[in-house]
């Protein structure tokens, strides 16, 4: 029987680096093992230091592994393509057509990566399958999907048989997946939740609410493993033992608010990559081996003058003269510190006098915590000067719903807005209706600077690309004939929409990353998709670097040396300005500790 291990959390937390230990330790022990990311942004190939892709692939040098990382366009390709094929032969050429016009909605490429990830779940070719799976907010989404499809597959039957995926008959057998898919979730027997988190609050608290929310849909979260603890013994200034005891506070914290059985790993003083390196971290996992830390140091430490020249934070992130709108993106790797930046900037540009708004389009945002307040989906005001808000993809969707049906009341038959009414009901609705909520802050004039803290990079990516999508979407829901001036009016929207992101006098993208080699292998993967897009990327956050005063042992000298070793590749390969943001004594969460992150500017 296959045993389902699945491995969520916050970004950045090592969710990969476990499900690939795990896997690892599986496959020794003898069990046929296959390792799936479901992360749009995946980093399976950096760890296992060989390609991989959307194809079920053999790990090198060990027996009984097999690895695949699904890639969402080929998802979507072979999803069409499997519900077409067995019309190709017996149905005109038009109705083909409006089978593959129905097919080109956004939510199509969310439901095709789904459907092939639960293709895993319906075999028995392995005896062990671990899913290295997104960033939590997205995760939950992606287990969410059975039963919304299900249910929304159901009200199309006994209506209008329409669905946005097209007709039910083409995709009735997906439902009957879609429900066994979702009683095995459910299955504790067969199935493993494993939560990864680091000894911070907003870790724990992110931990807690994913935990929550999956008990909502009926899945128990079966283990817990707390990544990135710093050793005792090699903390002996006061920097580091604060750090230190704030870890253990958080440890102490979590045990008595989650019980879960519970590991513990310890922080290396290096990466993780290749086999030797999961193999050490599979020791320590299963087996309670600990790690004994290198005495040497790895590379040559240069003098404090390796490190880059600071750029001109003013220049990039405040509005120019006209006092246009300024859009900041911020994105990158999840864990990385996006959302702790994107509030220094944002309190950056409120102190300096505009008026800025922050926004979050994470669905696992945190920013609330950053900033200890309360942030919803309506613009709050935090202090002088700034406001914050989250795009709230529930809400969203109901005002985005109305919104669409009053607009076409008048314009439509009954028949066509019931049709109309009917769609939106769909999971993917929820997606435009975020997106729709984000480009109003984009196209709103009330701030001067809008501040964004998005998702992780691969569902940023998607985020963007939505513009296109939507005008679809806006084109088949409105039809023909006297719709032209609908459609009209969104293809203008959206390609305004296009010019502003392309604007670099009007919107700065900057990658925040770790001066480690993951994080900057997806930044720069998805640097080069933007900019194939016609969206130029303009800084780069190197953040929690290590500083020569703090760095006064082995183990934080050998971590010193690794981010001196990438902080110059990311100044070769990337050839952009670098901010170099330091790791701060506390965990930035509260007003006080923003500020004085702010003044370290």
């Amino acid at each position: 029987m296959t045993h389902y291990l699945f491995f969520s959390g916050k970004g950045g937390v090592g969710k990969t680096t476990m499900a690939s230990a795990s896997a690892v330790h599986d496959a020794v022990s003898g069990k046929k093992t296959l390792i799936v990311t479901t992360d749009p942004a995946s980093n399976l190939a950096d760890v296992f230091e060989q390609e991989i892709g959307h194809k079920i692939t053999p790990i090198q040098n060990i027996k009984n592994l097999w690895a695949m990382e699904i890639e969402p366009d080929k998802a979507t390709k072979e999803y069409k393509e499997n519900i077409i094929a067995p019309y190709r032969e017996i149905m005109p050429e038009d109705v083909i057509a409006s089978l593959e016009e129905n097919l080109s909605g956004p939510c199509t490429t969310e439901m095709a990566a789904f459907d092939r990830f639960i293709d895993f779940m319906e075999g028995d070719e392995y005896d062990s399958i671990v899913f290295d799976t997104a960033p939590t907010g997205h995760t939950i989404r992606l287990l969410e999907l059975p039963v919304d499809w299900s249910k929304h597959i159901e009200q199309a039957a006994s209506g209008s048989g329409q669905t946005c995926l097209g007709p039910v008959q083409t995709i009735q057998d997906s439902k009957d997946k879609y429900d066994r898919a979702t009683a095995l979730l459910k299955d504790t027997g067969k199935t493993t939740f494993v939560f990864v988190m680091r000894p911070e609050e907003l870790s724990l608290y992110e931990t807690q609410r994913a935990s929550k929310e999956l008990g909502t849909i009926g899945i128990d979260s079966g283990e817990l493993i707390i990544n990135g603890i710093l050793p005792e013994e090699v903390c002996g200034i006061d920097f580091f033992k604060k750090k230190y005891d704030a870890q253990q506070k958080v440890i102490q914290r979590t045990a008595e608010a989650i019980h879960k059985p519970t590991k513990y790993m310890l922080l290396r003083d290096n990466e993780v990559k290749g086999l030797q390196a999961l193999q050490s971290v599979a020791d320590e996992l299963f087996d309670n081996r600990k790690p004994s830390f290198k005495s040497g140091i790895e590379h040559a430490i240069a003098s404090a003058d390796i490190f880059l020249e600071q750029p001109d934070i003013e220049r990039l992130w405040l509005p120019g003269r006209n006092r246009a709108t300024k859009s900041l993106f911020f994105t990158g790797k999840g864990g990385v510190g996006k959302t702790t930046i994107s509030c220094i900037a944002a309190l950056f540009n409120a102190q300096k006098g505009y008026k800025t708004l922050l926004v979050t389009t994470d669905p696992a945002a945190h920013i609330g915590e950053v900033l200890n307040v309360k942030v919803g989906p309506d613009p709050s005001k935090v202090t002088d000067n700034l406001y914050a808000v989250m795009v709230d993809q529930k809400a969203a969707f109901q005002e985005y719903k109305e919104k669409v049906l009053r607009e076409a009341q008048g314009k439509y038959s009954e028949d066509m807005l019931s049709a109309m009414n009917e769609e939106l009901n769909s999971p993917c609705t929820e997606e435009m209706a975020a997106f729709d909520k984000f480009i109003q802050f984009i196209e709103s004039n009330e701030y001067q600077t809008v501040v964004f803290d998005t998702a992780p990079t691969g569902h940023t990516l998607r985020l963007l690309e939505l513009p296109f999508d939507y005008a679809k979407q806006v084109e088949m829901m409105a039809g023909t004939g006297d719709s032209l001036a609908v459609k009209d009016d969104a293809q203008n929207r959206f390609k305004k929409i296009i010019q502003t992101l392309r604007d670099k006098a009007r919107t700065i993208f900057a990658f925040v990353l770790y001066p480690e080699s993951t994080p900057i292998l997806e930044s720069y993967r998805a640097m080069v998709d933007l900019q194939n897009a016609g969206i130029y990327t303009q800084l780069i956050v190197a953040n929690v670097i290590l500083t020569d005063r703090v760095c006064i042992n082995d183990f934080f000298k050998n971590r010193q040396a690794m981010q001196i070793k990438y902080l110059e590749e990311i100044n070769h390969k990337f050839n952009l300005p670098v901010l170099q943001f330091p790791l701060m004594q506390d965990e930035i969460k509260g007003f006080e500790l923003l500020e004085k992150a702010v003044a370290f500017l």
